[in-house]
């Protein structure tokens, strides 16, 4: 920001006038001061003892002194012990207003056409079931840090890569026929992704009923396991669909279809989108070819049963199955033929795997082979690992049916946002059709903010009634302070009332506006941090710390009957940019903010 740098600047000339030493950018950093302190940049003396000879009380005062007496921006200084408090004078804030409200899209970077290239990919769904809500953390993580890392001046690739081969789809498939009776979306009134799901979790059933009369039979749970004749149907599919056979193929793909068009109504829903989708269909042969060659060159062996491994012990490793002695994939296979296929596609600069924390191992191990393939991007590949999500109830499992379905949570947590809304009173005026419309708007507001504001890495709990309060750190309470400042500026509107280019300087300020401004100036800087750090938490919280101060603010301070014209365009211009911010920053976490509430 502006005025932490011109700041700094001036303590470098502060300390070189008073102690003729030198200092660089980092060395002169300031700090937000605390609440509790008077003052708003805090600089830390103690490093600089050396130099000035003296206690960190006087070191401070000097340094303070010097300031009030030789900068414009610095207007009065307290010290406590080796920490010097700064109060930057009136006219900096206006001046910092002035620059942020001159800049449409303030605090972000746009990227030009040498900016670094970073692909992102997320979602990666399977084609047998759909989407849950461990699939919303991992999509609404992977679309906000895809807008956050663009918001910093890259450009970026939004990718997915659908798993829709392998034994867990052959499962889905091999239940449909054997007790489907042809069922068909259309024919059961259900998503198809929905569909496919059931007969899934139908094949499990069958199975665990396999398994249950085979041990009755004195069969250990391994031996049961091992003659399962409906797995080793499942397996037997797989083959038949790797060789090709037409009958197998012309049923995967009816059945995937299903789960597409399924998969793209999510999607819409959750309004998270991709550039390029890739599908583990077309990339596990190119794996294959790649595990070959390797096998070729010595950096990988072949065992006495004719599976294909990778030794990692030199890396502190165990061994890695890369293809089974049938000559079957496995995900490591396919994951190392979709990355050579989008380095083809693509001159990417950095690849980002938005994949939970349970696969930290599988992109330790990615990384490791790629570089001994010798693919430049091995290295350098990005897991972004990230907890998994609960509901109060506990885990959920696919297999068993026990699974949060997607769809249902969303259209949930829009029925709740509108039943909540009404019994406030927010929707007081609104026809049914806008009340709509500001339900799904707060309904998944609440949805995706609750989820993408808890730092990635930590594992959560969702918990769909508290995150639709519309008190607290929530999405509805930072739109509904966004619908409060549009209805302020439409009123103003309706006055008459003009917000000026560029407000008049002099203007006698409170500490809570001053304050107010320094917290809107901070959000470049929390912009990049979030880049920096992989991390769109952070944009979440400030939003919020934001909204609280501009409450705060509203409820101390009279915008719209303030006598004084000077001011009152002041605090409108405070508001509109306030606003401005709170919708940059729920944008770039893809959280909508509706005009009116």
């Amino acid at each position: 920001m502006k005025s932490e740098i011109t700041l700094q600047e001036n303590i470098i000339k502060a300390v070189e006038a008073l102690y003729g030493h030198t200092l660089d950018l980092n060395q002169s950093q300031v700090q937000r001061t605390k609440k509790e302190f008077e003052g708003h940049y805090t600089f830390v003396v103690f490093p600089l003892l050396k130099i000035s000879k003296k206690s960190p009380e006087a070191t401070a005062s000097e340094i303070g002194e010097w300031l009030v007496a030789n900068s414009s921006i610095v207007s009065s200084f307290n010290v406590i012990k080796g920490f010097l408090n700064l109060t930057v004078a009136a006219d900096c804030w206006i001046d910092l207003l002035n620059e942020i409200n001159a800049a449409p899209r303030y605090g972000i970077t746009e990227a030009g056409a040498d900016s670094p290239l970073i692909m992102i990919e997320y979602s990666s769904p399977n084609t047998n079931k759909p989407l849950h809500l461990g699939h919303i953390r991992n999509n609404l993580l992977g679309f906000a840090l895809s807008e956050v890392l663009k918001a910093n001046g890259n450009r970026v690739v939004k990718t997915n890569i659908v798993n829709d081969r392998g034994i867990h789809i052959c499962k889905s498939m091999l239940a449909w026929k054997k007790w489907g009776n042809g069922e068909t979306p259309e024919s059961s009134g259900k998503k198809g992704d929905h569909l496919v799901g059931d007969y899934y979790v139908l094949f499990d059933k069958h199975y665990k009923a396999e398994l249950s009369e085979l041990k009755s039979k004195g069969l250990s749970d391994k031996d049961a396991e091992a003659n399962s004749a409906l797995m080793a149907e499942a397996r037997q599919m797989l083959r038949n669909w790797e060789a090709g056979d037409t009958e197998t193929v012309a049923l995967w793909e009816m059945m995937n279809s299903w789960v597409y068009a399924g998969f793209d109504a999510t999607y819409k829903e959750l309004g998270v989108d991709f550039d390029k989708i890739y599908y583990e269909s077309e990339t596990y042969l190119i794996g294959k070819d790649v595990v070959l060659s390797g096998l070729d060159k010595g950096i990988f062996f072949r065992k006495e049963d004719g599976s294909v491994w990778a030794d990692l012990t030199d890396n502190g490793l165990d061994q890695k199955l890369l293809l089974r002695a049938d000559g079957t994939s496995v995900y490591m296979t396919q994951d190392i033929g979709t990355a050579k296929l989008r380095f083809d596609d693509y001159p990417i600069d950095r690849m980002v795997y938005v994949v939970g924390n349970e696969q930290n191992y599988h992109f330790q191990v990615l990384s490791i082979l790629l570089d001994k393939l010798g693919f430049r991007f091995g290295k350098d590949l990005v897991h972004f690992s990230y907890g998994m999500v609960e509901l109060p109830e506990g885990k959920m499992k696919s297999r068993e049916g026990t699974v949060v379905d997607a769809d249902d949570l969303m259209e949930e947590m829009i029925s709740t946002a509108k039943e909540t809304s009404k019994e406030l009173g927010k929707l007081d005026g609104c026809t049914e059709s806008e009340a709509d419309k500001i339900a799904r708007i707060v309904g998944l507001g609440a949805l995706k903010y609750f989820i993408i504001k808890v730092d990635p890495k930590k594992n959560m709990t969702f918990n769909p009634k508290e995150s639709i309060d519309f008190n607290g750190n929530t999405g509805p309470f930072i739109q509904y302070t966004y619908a409060r400042i549009q209805s302020v500026l439409r009123k103003a509107a309706e006055l008459g009332l003009i917000i000026p280019n560029t407000l008049k300087s002099g203007l006698n300020l409170s500490v809570k506006e001053e304050n107010l401004i320094q917290l809107v100036g901070e959000y470049a800087a929390v912009v990049k941090q979030a880049g920096d750090d992989y991390n769109p938490a952070l944009i979440a919280n400030y939003i919020y710390d934001l909204a609280k101060e501009f409450n705060q603010f509203y409820h101390d301070y009279s915008i719209l009957k303030e006598d004084d014209a000077d001011l009152k365009v002041f605090r409108l211009m405070l508001a509109a940019n306030v606003g401005k911010v709170v919708k940059s920053g729920m944008s770039l976490l893809g959280i909508d903010v509706p005009d009116r509430m």
